[in-house]
């Protein structure tokens, strides 16, 4: 059975109000970033998801750990979480989906930057090429 879940979160980012979209389906995580101008009432998020939900732009899916409901020595358990937070670094799953979709972003962003270099090279190249057979007519 697919269990889908949707959570919004608010919070202020100084300067600005920020909400934060988390889209939980099959055991992965994805999430969008919405940036508010001013303080959102709460009726004004509501009518904000439900009129933009198909043009958010989500980041691509994270993995969901799994969650054990087993009783567990209190001290193991502390030091698999002290363990743990040494391997995954800091942040959320969230702001790990938030960092993926922005590294994505930015090499999306340099392939066209480059595309656009190297067809500025080449039209350059071509310029060249005529002026340099203008100039050698045979005179």
């Amino acid at each position: 059975m697919d269990r889908i879940s949707i959570t919004v979160k608010v919070f202020f980012q100084d300067p600005f109000w920020i909400g934060l979209c988390e889209r939980t389906d099959n055991g992965s995580c994805s999430v969008c970033k919405v940036t508010f101008g001013p303080e959102p009432k709460e009726y004004e998020v509501q009518e904000f998801i439900s009129q933009n939900w198909y043009r958010l732009c989500f980041s691509p899916a994270v993995a969901e750990a799994g969650r054990r409901t087993e009783h567990r020595n209190p001290k193991r358990m502390q030091r698999e979480v002290k363990k743990q937070m040494n391997q995954t670094g800091i942040g959320t799953k969230a702001q790990q989906a938030l960092k993926l979709q922005h590294e994505e972003n930015k090499e999306k962003r340099k392939s066209f930057t480059k595309e656009k270099r190297e067809e500025e090279d080449q039209r350059k190249f071509v310029l060249r090429q005529q002026k340099r057979k203008e100039k050698h007519r045979g005179r």
